[in-house]
């Protein structure tokens, strides 16, 4: 009766833990990696502009107005995903974030998260980490998003790589533009859509959570295979 007694107790006490461990997250905010992580479910980390490095989560630029990190991070969450949005210290050097994000996806993938289920998302100097990120993961099947990233920078530097499903959005008004030229850096590319929007607010229209990109990007995020 005894070790009955005992059996009984470790298979409840196993299925409680289980029970703790294996919530459903989706639409959730992570300012830090997740401690705990549902294998079923889909996961996006957000990189934003370099102009909110540092302590502001508000930042006001003197062209393109007041970059609200909190509403754009509030409306990226969505109950199809887990938002990882970090908030990155001044003068962040872009490698060693990029290897950070790399290293947290693949901690994704080794607790059984689908390379599919995974998007790196990033604008302007987010965007920059985000391909640097996927460069060094070079995996097929993950999802790559940029947003006002492509300028006369990226041109230069081929480092800068995507791979995998790509989806780009930009300004017509902005310095950025279309994201076409990346796929012509390698063949691992495994597809590419990409959208135009056009708020005459220049680089600014990232700035704020309007629905002319915003619309399109969860659409897509929603359509990733699960």
């Amino acid at each position: 009766m005894n070790q009955y007694f005992y059996n009984l107790c470790a298979v409840s006490i196993i299925a409680t833990v289980f029970s703790f461990t294996t919530p459903s997250l989706a639409n959730t905010i992570y300012s830090h990696f997740p401690t705990t992580v549902n294998p079923d479910e889909k996961y996006v980390f957000y990189s934003h502009g370099l102009i909110v490095e540092g302590d502001n989560l508000m930042p006001k630029d003197e062209r393109w107005g007041v970059y609200d990190f909190i509403a754009v991070r509030k409306a990226l969450s969505d109950p199809n995903y887990n938002l990882i949005a970090y908030h990155r210290p001044e003068k962040t050097d872009a490698d060693q974030f990029a290897q950070k994000l790399a290293l947290d996806v693949k901690k994704l993938i080794s607790a059984g998260v689908k390379p599919e289920n995974i998007t790196l998302l990033g604008f302007s100097r987010g965007g920059e980490i985000t391909l640097l990120a996927s460069a060094k993961l070079r995996i097929d099947k993950i999802n790559t998003i940029l947003l006002a990233v492509c300028g006369a920078f990226l041109e230069e530097h081929r480092e800068y790589q995507p791979f995998g499903n790509v989806s780009s959005i930009y300004e017509e008004s902005d310095f950025a533009g279309s994201c076409q030229f990346l796929t012509e850096r390698n063949n691992r590319v495994q597809s590419i859509r990409e959208v135009s929007i056009s708020t005459g607010k220049e680089h600014g229209a990232f700035y704020q959570p309007m629905s002319e990109w915003l619309q399109p990007l969860k659409k897509w995020l929603r359509e990733t295979p699960r």
